[in-house]
């Protein structure tokens, strides 16, 4: 088994016009997806990410939150265990992510 990254891109200003009730059903959603990788014990960890953040460059911080003109941003990860990329992929694809015009990057974890 080797370890993935899953980078979830989403238009976090959307978030941010839901309703308490809207919020914590996508919430259960996500929940219901982690759930469903853990019984299968392809889960290994993951957390949202707060909307606020730093850009930075070489020789400057640029506080335009988490991104720089853009509406997309990583929005939370999720590290997950699968046989091969393909396997991840699958993972991935049930992702609610999709359902809110979000996106998502899969990256393979090196391991050296």
């Amino acid at each position: 088994m080797k370890d993935f990254i899953i980078l979830i891109r989403e238009d976090l200003k959307r978030q941010s016009t839901l309703s308490e009730s809207e919020f914590q059903s996508e919430i259960q959603e996500y929940t219901d997806w982690v759930d469903e990788m853990s019984k299968t014990g392809n889960y290994v960890s993951g957390e949202p990410l707060e909307p606020e953040g730093k850009y930075i460059l070489k020789d400057t911080v640029q506080s335009d939150g988490p991104f720089i003109e853009s509406k997309e941003a990583i929005g939370g990860f999720i590290i997950i265990k699968a046989e091969n990329i393909n396997t991840a992929t699958l993972l991935a694809k049930a992702c609610p992510v999709f359902k809110y015009g979000g996106h998502i990057e899969l990256r393979p974890i090196m391991k050296y």
